[in-house]
């Protein structure tokens, strides 16, 4: 989890500007999604989290 934060940190929050709270929370929303369906893992060879949890669901 600690990992997840450092990476928001880096790759999302100090890059960016926001104009409004509402416009934050839209664009966290797109960035949890990305990390969670598209951002690939190495730990998880290869696979994002969400792609991790089907393979592993699918051989159990």
């Amino acid at each position: 989890m600690e990992n997840f934060f450092g990476l928001l940190k880096s790759e999302f929050f100090y890059l960016q500007e926001f104009e409004s709270v509402e416009e934050f929370i839209r664009e966290l929303d797109k960035y949890i999604d990305y990390y969670n369906n598209e951002r690939i893992k190495v730990g998880l060879n290869g696979l994002s989290p969400v792609q991790f949890k089907y393979q592993s669901h699918s051989i159990t």
